[in-house]
């Protein structure tokens, strides 16, 4: 049984995709179970082989990328998905993070920067281009400043001051094992922590966290 983490590539440019897969051939613990030109075909490829990972670019004839995220979200909750694409407005990101993508990485992104993106989506993490995250942390803050009254008194939505801690170190892009060795408890209880945040905030993943702890003033 190989441990390799199976990705589906879907690109409507030839050259693109191509080159995506021959990259991606190259990279250990990585292995392409097929590629395709548009959402309309992942949806289908998806069912069919079953990736564990789905490499999505947004502007694509017959299906986009957001609705074919939405679609496999919904038939197929434990795959992933990590938008690749030269798009990175504001518009296009939280739509694709709306429809499910754990992972927004720009077309300009590195090998090993698609690699990370993979390890952290399978992983139950959110991987975020940077300029991306800049891009959402603007866009919120530009629609709502963050409420400093979180900061001075109770936590939002009955979180504990310990799970306002973890989501906070969540926005600075911190891993679990990171929290852990901030805050000098195990790996296990953090894991504990965000699962209870999450569901008190009705937070689907870190993505919505970084959003969620700035509207609430959660940040530094």
């Amino acid at each position: 049984m190989s441990d390799k983490t199976r990705i589906l590539v879907v690109d409507d440019q030839t050259v693109v995709r191509e080159g995506l897969v021959l990259l991606l051939e190259l990279l250990p613990g990585l292995d392409v179970a097929g590629s395709c030109g548009d959402g309309e075909q992942a949806v289908a490829m998806v069912a069919e082989l079953a990736p564990d990972v789905v490499l999505m670019d947004l502007r694509m004839p017959r299906m986009d990328g957001v609705e074919a995220t939405r679609r496999i979200k919904q038939e197929h909750p434990d795959v992933e998905v990590v938008v690749l694409t030269t798009y990175a407005d504001d518009e296009s990101i939280f739509a694709a993070l709306r429809a499910g993508a754990r992972g927004y990485l720009t077309k300009d992104a590195g090998a090993d920067e698609i690699a990370r993106a993979v390890a952290a989506v399978r992983g139950g993490a959110a991987q975020l281009d940077p300029a991306v995250q800049r891009l959402l942390v603007e866009a919120v803050a530009t629609d709502e400043r963050p409420r400093k009254a979180a900061a001075r008194g109770e936590p939002p939505d009955g979180l504990t001051r310990r799970e306002a801690e973890v989501l906070t170190l969540i926005a600075r892009g911190r891993s679990n094992a990171e929290i852990a060795g901030d805050l000098f408890i195990s790996e296990a209880t953090v894991k504990t922590h965000i699962n209870n945040l999450f569901a008190k905030a009705s937070l689907r993943d870190r993505a919505q966290a970084v959003t969620y702890a700035f509207r609430h003033g959660l940040t530094d």
